[in-house]
């Protein structure tokens, strides 16, 4: 993947913090992830990853602290929405729109020019095994086929920077490695990938860096075998055990549930 210096960083967030009344949802945040990467980020449920994605597109502003992606202060949305791609947990869809449709409307919101949505369209249904389905109302579809019209439509507009929160859900392990393959290749071609996810096996496969977030905190960051160091199980240790011994969360082995 292609080098950069940290002044060119896609996703710089520094000292974040963000409360709620008397409860402290992050404290003191800090990370620096550089164009062509993909960064895994890791926490328990309520760990405070979701809050993190959101102020790290621009939906939820901080209580302190900046972040700038892209070069782009995420205040300044108008500039900001065309360089990100943001898929959450539980992706928005009109259920009376067939996925064909869902994509089009996409591509209107985002000003694509028409040659160009229907290519990209044609070549992400099929991609994601969805152009027999694709005329039938995503209200009829599975969770599964739900996820990959909502990925779809998450990088119709071609982005420099996705943020993706559990992007797997649901999906069958073709459909997986489908995903993997494309954050390989989306990070390859010189643009950044923001991933959380429970699934930990996803992570090792793809991540060039790791980053644990617990209680609000980043208490662990590096390249996935200097986090996996610091299991106690030694040479053969997982990601897993390793986010095991950081966090002291023996719940983290059930590897889903929503986040916040």
């Amino acid at each position: 993947m292609p080098s950069t210096d940290a002044g060119d960083a896609a996703i710089e967030a520094t000292d974040l913090r963000k409360t709620y009344g008397s409860e402290v949802a992050l404290d003191g945040v800090s990370l620096s992830v550089p164009p062509g990467r993909v960064y895994g980020f890791l926490g328990p449920n309520g760990a405070g990853k979701t809050t993190t994605m959101r102020i790290l597109t621009g939906l939820t502003r901080p209580t302190s602290g900046t972040v700038r992606v892209s070069g782009i202060d995420v205040n300044d949305r108008r500039n900001l929405a065309p360089r990100v791609g943001y898929l959450p947990e539980t992706p928005p869809l009109y259920d009376e729109f067939s996925a064909r449709e869902q994509l089009d409307y996409v591509a209107d919101l985002r000003d694509i020019p028409k040659d160009t949505a229907r290519r990209r369209i044609d070549d992400y249904l099929d991609r994601f095994d969805l152009t027999e389905d694709a005329d039938r109302r995503t209200g009829t579809y599975s969770k599964g086929m739900r996820q990959k019209t909502a990925f779809a439509q998450t990088v119709l507009h071609d982005p420099d920077v996705l943020f993706l929160d559990e992007p797997t859900s649901g999906l069958d392990p073709k459909a997986v490695r489908r995903i993997r393959e494309f954050i390989v290749e989306f990070a390859d071609a010189g643009r950044t990938v923001f991933l959380s996810t429970h699934i930990l096996p996803v992570v090792e496969a793809v991540a060039d860096r790791v980053g644990v977030l617990f209680e609000g905190r980043l208490v662990a960051e590096g390249a996935p075998e200097d986090v996996k160091a610091r299991a106690e199980t030694g040479e053969r240790a997982s990601l897993e055990d390793a986010f095991l011994e950081i966090t002291g969360d023996g719940d983290a082995r059930r590897t889903a549930g929503p986040d916040e």
